[in-house]
């Protein structure tokens, strides 16, 4: 029968001696093997007796990263047909036989001949056989062993990630999960507490804890606020061993951002701000901006401006920038320094976005008070209408006045005003404009025949700043008098037959007069010299009918 010995190994506080025991693999005899204790004194030596089959001996354990000069000691195999008179020789194959793993094939004492290390190879399946030198026939059949190799603590920790990144929202709960974080360890998990991993918290204390079996962090702070710090670096410990004392460890870093809420009202810098403007500035140009301050970010910090009082409402209009955050006051109508010089809004800017968990530190808007002076500017003139109609009858002699037109300074210095024709528009010369007064007269004789309307632009000048202008439209309607005679509508030339009888109608003659009006006129039609021949019949009128008249001679 072979004879393996074993070598078992005891890991207590401190190295102890390697002792190497022969332990039976046959089961061929049914008598007690003895086997005897090698590497202690002979006086100390002790038969120890192994009954039939009671375990297998069919493992080898040797220790990893083994540090030793010399070949490290594997075990030793004996047959029990070896009389050790040096006819018997042990033969090694399978993984690593030769190489990794030698025999003395006269002894049979197994050594290896490197480090080894389990975590690249756990164990190594070998056959073995002792046969004999002279003939080279086994002695017993081929027996099949493992050398397993035995786990130390030689692998510290480690995480998947060297550094994590996480975000969690501000103000959150104690105990809300943050990120969990993973670490493995390489050593054999079902030998002792090599790999048992326990976690820890180095650094991120009293902000953050960690669960000791999970990694899972979690928030350890209520009311963590974002404004007051935003940005936290926890070092996290994985420690195997179980975490005792003597254990190899990894730490990652995680980086943990407070991600923002909506816990910060709107609030103005200040309760009263003061902006000006010019009277003359256009409707919808910008007069001025105001802002509100948001201690959040994103959509959180969303602003809504609006105007809810004051006496300006009507008058001014209020924009949200919303890249800017800013509140943009617009002019809606038309400003006049002379009716009022002083605006009032009370404006609010009130948050877009919000969140019922924190309404009770609201209210999440703020109102302050714009006042806008209305600054003066001098303005050209105004005319007392935006146009005007005169009426003058066509035989009014030149120098005749028909009417006048009103222009005033609207300024508080209101200066004096000049009249003048822009005479592009009566390029003629008909019409003449006292500078002072503004009355208006004709220079030259009208003839509504000729021409019904005359439109003509006054020009107003404010005499103290010529640039300051204004014009108006001037409409002139000539009127009609009776000062032209009828006309025969045509020349007429009438020819008659001569036996044509007594009434006949030979001949129908029309007016016209170009006076007013122009349709409806009645005329009296008469013979120039009389004909006894001929007769005219007048129509309401408006024309005549010539016939003639014939005698019966006798």
């Amino acid at each position: 029968t072979m004879i393996l010995k074993h070598c078992l190994l005891l890991l207590l506080l401190a190295s102890c001696p390697l002792l190497s025991f022969m332990k039976t693999l046959s089961d061929r005899t049914n008598e007690d093997t003895q086997v005897k204790v090698t590497g202690i004194s002979e006086s100390d030596e002790k038969v120890l007796h192994r009954f039939k089959r009671g375990w297998m001996w069919n493992h080898f354990f040797l220790l990893e990263e083994y540090t030793g000069s010399d070949y490290q000691y594997v075990g030793k195999l004996h047959s029990d047909q070896d009389r050790e008179d040096g006819s018997v020789k042990y033969v090694l194959s399978g993984d690593g036989a030769g190489s990794l793993f030698l025999i003395d094939e006269n002894s049979g004492d197994i050594h290896a001949t490197k480090r080894l290390d389990r975590e690249e190879k756990a164990y190594y399946t070998l056959r073995a056989q002792a046969v004999n030198k002279r003939t080279g026939r086994p002695l017993e059949p081929e027996s099949e062993f493992v050398i397993k190799i035995h786990d130390i603590n030689d692998n510290e920790p480690k995480f998947t990630k060297n550094n994590y990144e996480a975000n969690v929202p501000e103000m959150s709960d104690v105990g809300t999960f943050v990120v969990q974080v993973t670490a493995s360890d390489a050593d054999d998990a079902s030998y002792g507490n090599s790999a048992k991993l326990v976690y820890s918290i180095l650094q991120g204390q009293p902000y953050f804890s960690v669960e000791p079996a999970t990694g899972i962090i979690r928030t350890a702070l209520p009311n963590m606020n974002r404004e007051n710090k935003e940005k936290y670096q926890v070092v996290i410990q994985a420690k195997d061993m179980a975490g005792q004392m003597g254990g190899l460890s990894g730490t990652a870093t995680v980086n943990i951002i407070l991600t923002d809420v909506n816990d910060n009202p709107p609030r103005f810098i200040q309760s009263a701000y003061q902006l000006s403007t010019s009277e003359s500035a256009d409707i919808g140009s910008s007069i001025g901006r105001i802002k509100a301050n948001d201690a959040d970010i994103g959509k959180n910090a969303d602003i809504q401006y609006s105007i809810i009082g004051g006496d300006g409402m009507d008058v001014f209009n209020i924009v949200t920038d919303r890249a800017k955050g800013e509140g943009v006051i617009t002019i809606k109508k038309h400003l006049d320094f002379e009716n009022k010089r002083i605006h009032t809004l009370k404006v609010e800017a009130a948050n877009t976005h919000l969140d019922n968990r924190f309404l009770h530190l609201g209210p999440f808007k703020d109102t302050a008070t714009v006042r806008i002076t209305v600054q003066d500017t001098d303005e050209p003139p105004v005319f007392s209408r935006p146009s005007y109609v005169i009426e003058i009858h066509e035989d009014n002699n030149p120098g005749s006045i028909m009417g006048a037109v009103t222009a005033w300074d609207p300024d508080a210095a209101n200066n004096p005003v000049r009249y003048s024709v822009d005479r592009h528009t009566d390029m003629d010369r008909i019409f003449n404009i006292d500078s002072t007064n503004g009355s208006i007269s004709i220079l030259k004789h009208l003839d509504r025949e000729t021409l019904t309307w005359h439109n003509i632009s006054v020009i107003a000048t404010e005499i103290s700043n010529p640039k300051q202008t204004s014009r108006v439209p001037v409409f002139i309607k000539v009127l009609d008098v009776n000062d032209n005679a009828p006309e025969f509508a045509m020349f007429y030339e009438t020819f008659v037959c001569e036996n044509v009888k007594a009434g006949q109608l030979i001949q129908t003659i029309s007016a016209v007069d170009t006076d007013e009006p122009l349709a409806g006129h009645k005329f009296f039609f008469s013979l120039n010299t009389m004909n006894p021949n001929f007769t005219i019949n007048d129509n309401e009128g408006k024309y005549m009918y010539l016939s003639i008249n014939l005698k019966e001679k006798r």
